[in-house]
């Protein structure tokens, strides 16, 4: 009979089991790497059409309520009409729009990334939907605007990755986002963005013409970076957009 006591049999049994059982990951990730690619599909489609106001919220106060992943697909078809890459100056309409990696193209130089905006409609309005990446205090921010022929924001999504509970991590509570529709980017003519201002002394949020929201308590610089967030990327869609505008 073989001894079980000494090291060798320890480390033999140590291997064996390394081995199995990390062919056994290996095989359940390779398994479930189409559902998980899915469900990201089905995630993104949901946040694009929050951004457009498509969702299942209630009215007034309340949590945020996506389209259900088994409706979103078809939901998604019906009010994105068209996707673009705008990349070097150019806009081209294409279908990889929906694919482009925010994250790997914020790391590449400014003319070589491939900006994606997806066209939508809603009640006879048009929508224009960008994708946005940035960083929080912790690590990356990211999310969609949603603005309509004049600049005017019509619903934001915002998520994170590991931003405090109950301050920074707020920004994707309903009550923070639902403060950026109406909010113009525009000051006048010029380009101004949206500010996450703190003593905004607007609590209310009625002023609408400011460029600025309130600023979440205890989140300063959570704010600072959704303010960076907004103001870095919009100005770069928004000769895009003013064009869609004058050639309708």
């Amino acid at each position: 009979m073989a001894k079980t006591d000494g090291n060798g049999y320890t480390i033999l049994f140590a291997t064996i089991m390394v081995v199995v059982v990390g062919g056994v990951l290996a095989g359940l990730a390779t398994g479930l790497k189409p559902a998980i690619k899915e469900n990201e599909r089905f995630e993104k489609q949901q946040n694009i059409l929050y951004a457009m106001g498509v969702n299942e919220n209630v009215q007034g106060e309340g949590g945020v309520n996506f389209i259900p992943t088994d409706k979103v697909e078809a939901e998604y078809d019906k009010y994105i009409k068209e996707a673009y890459i705008i990349q070097s100056g150019k806009i081209t309409q294409s279908d990889e729009a929906f694919t482009v990696d925010m994250k790997k193209q914020s790391k590449l130089p400014k003319n070589e990334r491939k900006m994606p905006l997806f066209v939508g409609e809603k009640d006879g309005q048009k929508f224009y939907v960008v994708p946005m990446y940035g960083k929080g205090l912790w690590d990356a921010i990211w999310g969609y605007v949603a603005l309509d022929d004049n600049l005017v924001v019509q619903g934001v999504y915002f998520d994170h990755k590991g931003e405090t509970p109950g301050l920074g991590a707020n920004i994707k509570e309903r009550y923070f986002m639902d403060d950026f529709t109406g909010e113009q980017i525009m000051s006048k003519t010029q380009y101004s963005g949206i500010t996450v201002a703190k003593g905004n002394n607007d609590p209310k949020n009625e002023r609408k013409g400011d460029n600025k929201v309130d600023a979440l308590a205890g989140a300063t610089i959570t704010g600072d970076g959704v303010s960076a967030m907004i103001k870095s990327t919009l100005k770069n869609y928004v000769p895009f957009i003013q064009d869609f505008k004058t050639k309708a």
